[in-house]
């Protein structure tokens, strides 16, 4: 019994140990961003349509003081992780109806976290 539960803890603990951070190309990331840039800016404290997403993984949603976030996004309690990120991005409106975000989102596994990595380097 203890084997299996230490193989268990050892499981949990790579799981989320491989998603700490994104695996893809922020290279690809940062061409993949265009998609985004209509509405979201990348420069800390600049606001367009949709946030602006400097520094955005690791913040807590609907957290940019002064944006008008919809109500189902301030009753959206996340924090913008990598595996909430990617959740979020295939189908933002699934994610959470009512969003003001019209984006279709991002159906490709790797388009996604090619994004989430080169999101990670705005900080």
């Amino acid at each position: 019994m203890r084997y299996l539960m230490g193989l268990a803890t050892l499981a949990a603990a790579a799981l989320i140990a491989g998603t700490a951070r994104a695996d893809g190309d922020p290279a690809l990331g940062k061409t993949a961003f265009n998609k985004c840039a209509a509405c979201h800016s990348i420069k800390p404290g600049e606001n367009k349509i949709g946030p602006s997403l400097h520094g955005v993984v690791g913040r807590p949603a609907h957290s940019i003081e002064g944006f008008n976030y919809s109500e189902p996004m301030k009753a959206y309690n996340v924090t913008w992780d990598v595996p909430t990120l990617d959740h979020y991005l295939i189908d933002p409106r699934g994610t959470v109806p009512g969003t003001k975000m019209i984006f279709v989102g991002l159906k490709k596994d790797d388009e996604r976290a090619n994004l989430i990595a080169y999101l990670e380097t705005l900080k």
